[in-house]
């Protein structure tokens, strides 16, 4: 099979999401023809049709849409790639991407990273944030895919290089009302008599329940399932059920919503986070630079702003 080029999987792309070849050409200021050579071309070097033509325009099929999905992947990654080398030539000094749990963003990672970005050296440095699960964190930095980590350290890190970063510790989120609230402090197993609000089970957080729950011999009783730690809240100011979430987090919301928060005394409460990467010596100084100032922030005990 022949090299497929840029140009023509921009063009499959375009007539996929028009529709019609005749719109795209006229977006990429191009023949209708000469799109339809370059596609039929790529089909003959794939052996495999991509799209159904008819009166009333091109669908593409279900090799298409696999094909499709991948040449958005590549294209933005060539995009991604002339801006950040581009970049260099205007004065910007290097870019950083970073992964990391929705609870480190949640946390202090935000403050740390605008504290970073702040400092006159780090003006020109640009850096991209994206939230991820654990292991898809993990598997982003081990394929390339994203520099720097942010994450929980229980996860598996083998083949990664890691510093320690922030501690958090975790607490129940309850109504004023509950049954559970004004207690000065709780273990986790006197909440499994109460409908929880949990996250979704691919989360880390989910998993850790679970095992704790059947350590004691129970399981966790969910009545709601919400996507992240904003949402957990206000299903417990709602008053539909109890939740586990950080202090440092709950300590936000307590002054907008009607919850209070109760610490957890269990041993693996108390979290540790953790900065990842593949190889420190083969990061861009500005990840470098980006790592030790997570780390040494942290250190210093600073918190969010």
């Amino acid at each position: 099979m022949r090299d497929i080029d840029l140009k023509t999987l921009r063009l499959l792309v375009a007539v996929c999401e028009h529709r019609n070849m005749a719109r795209a050409a006229e977006e990429e200021h191009i023949e209708p023809s000469a799109i339809s050579k370059r596609i039929a071309q790529l089909e003959a070097d794939l052996g495999v049709p991509l799209l159904t033509r008819s009166r009333r325009g091109v669908q593409p099929t279900p090799a298409g849409i696999a094909l499709l999905e991948h040449a958005r992947n590549v294209l933005f990654t060539m995009d991604r790639i002339a801006s950040d080398v581009a970049a260099f030539g205007s004065g910007l000094r290097g870019s950083v991407s970073v992964c990391a749990s929705a609870s480190a963003i949640a946390e202090a990672l935000l403050d740390d990273i605008a504290s970073f970005m702040r400092e006159p050296t780090n003006q020109n440095i640009r850096v991209d944030v994206e939230e991820r699960l654990s292991l898809d964190l993990v598997r982003h930095l081990r394929e390339g895919a994203a520099s720097v980590g942010v994450c929980w350290d229980n996860v598996d890190l083998e083949g990664l290089q890691y510093r320690p970063y922030r501690h958090d510790r975790l607490a129940l989120a309850v109504h004023p009302g509950h049954p559970l609230a004004g207690k000065k402090s709780l273990i986790f197993e006197q909440t499994l008599d109460h409908e929880h609000v949990g996250l979704p089970p691919s989360t880390a957080v989910h998993t850790m329940l679970q095992r704790a729950a059947a350590r004691a011999g129970r399981t966790v009783s969910y009545r709601v399932i919400v996507s992240n730690f904003d949402a957990a809240f206000r299903v417990v100011a709602a008053k539909l059920g109890i939740s586990v979430v950080p202090i440092e987090v709950g300590e936000t919301y307590t002054r907008i919503l009607d919850v209070e928060i109760v610490p957890l005394t269990d041993s693996w409460a108390q979290r540790r986070f953790v900065v990842c990467f593949r190889d420190f010596d083969m990061l861009q100084p500005a990840a470098q630079r980006m790592v030790d100032h997570l780390v040494n922030r942290a250190e210093r005990g600073e918190p969010q702003t």
